[in-house]
């Protein structure tokens, strides 16, 4: 009895805590470096800005968790002018740890301008942008790329003149390998494949905490692997068919309308789990339909970091890919975590009643939150 209340309070800590990490995630910083005929650079990046201030770096999955959380707070609060000095004031300390070498040159940059949003909701990330102008170092011919570690994790989109855009995904502190300043040389298969299957698992672990809550509720009602499996399927498929077609721009839905559905679905699914205590044929169905807003989601990260056009079979597949593997790391934990008292008489009432409960008051929250608030 005494592992079990453990067991339950594990679960639900779990579960609260995805909760509460959903409004207090790091996301990658967004950088696009823009090459001119007169060699000129303009480098735009768009971050967490507040984040960076509070020197809040990527070991903090939940900005709550970090030392100076209560100074991000404060800085989340600031109105768009005075977070507009602060990064005005802060630019200087950015550019003398940016990684961005010509060789062994370091470009002059200065700030040209910066963009901060009007303060809204302070429990969601406010994406501000900020944009640096410089030379390409005479003799020049290619340029290494390194995102500050403490700053986190970054995406760079490199735009030539006539060429289609690079994008390439980047760890804390990973330096690049070399670019061509001119004509960009094409990336193996297998390395742009990693890097887009390195975003798509990231997605779900840790980011991706909605899809993980999603993912749960179908875990609770399915004490078999197969059918389990074949929901996680259902959901896959659904959700590459509108990544697709976002990606090509034939669906292309604002996120205030899908972000609220996406939160529906997670309620739909955990109070299912509570009516009924066995799997019907129309679970799989109901998850596709669900799969196809999720997906909607997903196209708007790729669409955010800029895949280029020759890469979007590859970034499509291996995205998905990642997202499947991060689904079934998230089955893998549930199961370790609860696996062992799935074909127990109480199971029902004591793991997955009350974790649906949970699940249901979290969607249902985020519902309310991202329609009204």
């Amino acid at each position: 009895m005494i592992r079990l209340k453990v067991l339950i309070g594990f679960f639900a800590a779990l579960i609260l805590s995805i909760s509460a990490a959903k409004s207090h995630e790091i996301t990658p910083s967004i950088a696009t470096l823009k090459f001119e005929e007169d060699r000129s650079i303009v480098l735009q990046v768009a971050a967490n800005i507040e984040a960076m201030l509070a020197k809040i770096g990527p070991e903090h999955e939940d900005t709550d968790d970090a030392p100076n959380a209560d100074l991000y707070k404060d800085l989340r609060n600031l109105s768009s002018e005075e977070l507009t000095k602060r990064l005005n004031e802060f630019a200087p300390e950015f550019i003398s740890k940016l990684g961005l070498k010509f060789g062994d040159s370091v470009p002059k940059l200065k700030l040209e301008k910066s963009i901060v949003p009007d303060v809204g909701n302070v429990e969601q990330a406010r994406e501000s942008s900020f944009q640096l102008v410089g030379q390409v170092p005479a003799g020049s011919d290619t340029f290494t790329w390194s995102f500050p570690s403490e700053f986190g994790t970054s995406v760079l989109r490199v735009e030539r003149p006539n060429q289609e855009v690079q994008a390439q995904f980047f760890a804390a502190g990973a330096v690049s390998e070399p670019f061509k300043v001119g004509v960009a040389e094409p990336r193996s298969w297998i390395a742009a494949a990693w890097d887009y299957m390195k975003i798509g698992y990231t997605h779900i672990l840790p980011k991706g905490l909605d899809h993980i809550l999603f993912v749960l509720g179908l875990f609770l009602l399915s004490i078999r692997l197969g059918p389990l499996l074949w929901q996680v399927t259902a959901f896959t498929l659904a959700h590459s068919v509108t990544l697709a077609l976002g990606l090509y721009g034939v669906v292309n839905i604002s996120p205030s309308i899908v972000e609220p559905l996406i939160a529906l679905s997670i309620v739909y699914v955990a109070i299912e789990n509570i009516m009924t205590n066995r799997l019907h044929a129309w679970r799989p169905v109901i998850v596709f339909a669900f799969g196809l807003l999720h997906g909607l989601g997903f196209a708007g990260i790729l669409t955010e970091i800029g895949i280029p056009r020759s890469d979007f079979v590859l970034g499509l597949i291996s995205f998905n890919v990642g997202v499947e593997l991060g689904q079934l790391t998230v089955i893998l934990l549930a199961w370790l975590a609860v696996g062992w008292a799935m074909k127990r008489d109480w199971y029902r009432s004591r793991i997955a009643i009350p974790a649906s409960l949970i699940i249901a008051a979290i969607g249902a929250y985020w519902f309310v939150e991202r329609t009204f608030l």
